[in-house]
Formats: structure tokens, sequence, C-alpha cells
């Protein structure tokens, strides 16, 4: 496999690649539900406690003033890597469920009214159905979902059926964590817009494979989280145009997203500050930045032409065990491996494998929906990152062969 990428230089930056489970070394397939953290990131958070560890924004002592700088550096580095227009339109959540969440309680509360339709997928993660479910409840919105088909794509023929003056707000998954299957999600905003439809896009599993410009994707809401970015865990990004962020009323109440406050009325906070109440998690938001560097250090291009290699790879090499079948097989993915071997439960081959130091997930992956629609409980899943390689295939080829002659 050629790639200009220097792979053993990247896993040197991985510290936790070096470590043994069960005896044998670390093969770490489950990527899609958590990225290792390169030492770039891990420095910066021991970094942030031992030199800069202090409150935010109201402060005007030294530390305070030197954690504020590094906490806004990552918002703008943010908007950079999203291509946002302005960094105010940059809100940190604690991850892509907190930010669907917000936008489903802030937008969806102020704007939708009793029989307005909301458009999701079948595909969905769990955090992009629930919050729209609570919010049709409360509101007497009805709810909509695209249908998908065999091989795990939208059938974007009936998004269109489904579109109509009634159509007021769309969600929809980036990239889909238990199938891999890259959404067309240009054309499902461009459809939404012509009938006057706000969208958000989840972009959980997209944000460490795709580059993603939100100008020239003109969604209204983008979602994602860092700790699937090789970045650290409860930290999160919301990006809203600003014209609908401006609109929206607060999230939660508290400290930082006020103005003022007294007993009769409190006045609220500019943007980005009015969704971001409270102590954040500021080392993290710190670190989120180092992530970012890291990636573009390597290139998002030469990220993605690389674990695209290691998708072709492995699913011609898991394709040759006989009775192994892939669910999930659309023309645009990302390095995602979901599959079922006949007769064996998906969890017994996550157990088995991780006695031989393999870690993949298992289960329905949050999207027990999906799951009925193909007729099974779920799957097992392997999700690659940059630093896997395709001698760790291999070793899941053989894995799985282990797995067969025991159980099968």
């Amino acid at each position: 496999m050629h790639t200009d990428l220097n792979i053993e230089s990247i896993r040197n930056d991985f510290p936790i690649l070096n470590e043994e489970v069960n005896g044998k070394s670390l093969v770490y397939f489950d990527n899609a539900a958590t990225t290792q953290k390169p030492r770039a990131v891990l420095d910066a958070i021991s970094g942030y406690y031992e030199h800069s560890n202090a409150n935010i924004h109201r402060g005007i002592h030294h530390l305070a003033e030197k954690a504020t700088a590094s906490f806004e550096a990552s918002r703008r580095r943010i908007q950079e890597f999203l291509n946002a227009r302005e960094h105010e339109e940059i809100i940190f959540t604690y991850g892509t469920t907190d930010g669907i969440n917000l936008v489903a309680q802030a937008y969806g509360r102020a704007f939708l009214k009793e029989g307005d339709e909301i458009i999701i997928s079948t595909m969905e993660h769990h955090s992009n159905i629930v919050p729209w479910q609570m919010l049709c409840e409360e509101k007497s919105c009805v709810l909509k979902v695209v249908p998908i088909s065999d091989a795990g794509e939208l059938l974007m023929d009936e998004y269109e059926k489904m579109l109509s003056e009634r159509t007021k707000f769309v969600s929809i998954v980036h990239v889909s964590n238990a199938l891999g299957t890259i959404n067309p999600v240009a054309e499902i905003i461009e459809k939404a817009h012509k009938v006057g439809a706000k969208v958000l896009i989840d972009g959980a599993q997209a944000s460490s494979h795709i580059t993603v410009d939100v100008q020239a994707l003109d969604c209204d809401f983008y979602a994602f989280s860092l700790h699937k970015l090789y970045g650290p865990t409860g930290m999160g990004v919301l990006y809203g145009k600003r014209e609908l962020l401006d609109a929206m009323p607060p999230y939660r109440g508290g400290g930082e997203m006020i103005k003022e406050v007294t007993f009769e009325k409190t006045t609220y906070n500019e943007l980005p500050y009015k969704f971001e109440a409270g102590t954040p998690n500021i080392a993290d938001v710190v670190a989120a930045k180092n992530a970012l560097d890291y990636v573009a250090g390597l290139g998002k291009d030469a990220i993605g032409t690389y674990e695209h290699d290691l998708l072709l790879y492995g699913t011609e090499a898991m394709q040759s065990i006989e009775g192994l079948r892939i669910v999930g097989t659309a023309k645009e993915k990302i390095g995602v491996i979901s599959f079922l071997m006949e007769g064996i439960h998906h969890q017994d081959i996550g157990v088995l494998l991780d006695q031989q130091g393999i870690a993949i997930r298992t289960g329905h992956h949050c999207t027990q929906p999906m799951m009925r629609r193909f007729g099974i409980p779920g799957t097992s899943r392997a999700s690659f990152a940059v630093y896997n390689t395709t001698e760790e295939i291999d070793r899941l080829v053989q894995g799985l062969h282990k797995v067969k002659k025991m159980l099968g």
C-alpha cells in the first residue's frame, strides 16, 4: 500500500498503541467509538493544568488571561477547520449529542409548532432520533424517516417525496457510524432549503475523515465531537449560522451566558457565550486545537486516502472468510466494516478477539431502528484510523478464522 504518510512515525505519536492486552500487542479497531490521542493532545491537557489552570473570561490575573487566550484560540482554530464565517458561530458543547439537543430544544421550541414536520433517516444514531421525538411529543410535530436500501444508502427519491411546505427541519447524519455510509449531504441541504426547511448535519463520524466546509455545504447547523477526531472526550462543537443562533433563546441558564441579572429580569450575553453556561471543559477545549493541528500536519486528504486504502484492503480480506457477511456496502464509505458471521453471535466475536488483543465494537451501535430494518440484533464493527495498518487487518482476519474454528 502506497502512502505519503509515515505510518510508523504516526504510531509512535500514540502512546497507548504500545499497550498489551491479554499478553498480545494491542490492535485498536474501535475508532468509530473514539479515537486514541496523540502525545501532543495529552501534553496539552497536562500542560494546561500545570501552567495555566484558571477559570476563563472573568479573571484579570495572569493565569486567567492566559487560559482565556488559549480557550479562544481553539474556537478560532475550529472556525478555520469548518470554514465558518465568524468565530462567534462556534459553540462549545459536551459532544455531538449535546449539540443536537441544544438545537432541538432552543431552535425547535422557539420556531416549530403543531403539525410541522421534521425529517430524519433510518440510519440515525439514537442521539439524532430521541431529541426530535421528545420535541415532537412536546410540540405535536410530525417525525418522518427517510428509508435506506439494502446496501445502506438513503433512498433519495423517497426523501424528495417527503419534502413539502410542512417540512420545517431536516436532521441527517453525514456519515453512518454503523455502516460507514457517506450521505449526499450537500444535495440533502439544497433540497431542504428549497422548501424553506433548516438543516442540521450530525458530523460525529465525518469530521475526522472528510473535509468539512460549512459555507460550501450551506448547512444551518453542524455538530461533531473532538474525541472522534484524536481529541479529548467531553468536548464538542456546534456550528450555527449567526442569524439563527442570534434568534434562538438560551439552552441553559447560569453564569457566563448573561449580561446582567436582577430578580426582575435577566439579559443574555452575546454569541457565542449565550449558549455556554457555567464553567466549561477548559483543558479539553484548549487541547482540541492541538488535535486539529495534528490532523492538519498530516493532511486531511492524505489521511482520507490512506484510510480508504485500508477499507478496500480490509473489505477484500474479510470477504474471503466463508460465512462472513458485510452489512453496509454503500458505494461511498469511510473506513468502517460492520459484519456478521454465520452461526456466531456478534458479542462472542468481540470477546474472543479481545482475548487476542484485538479491540472491535459489537452490538447495535446506538442504531436500533436501523438494525431492525436489516432484521438483525447487531453487528461486529471494525473501524479504522490513520494509525492502523494492513498488518493489523491481517491479525483481525486471522483472529476471525480462530473464532470460526472455535464456534463456527
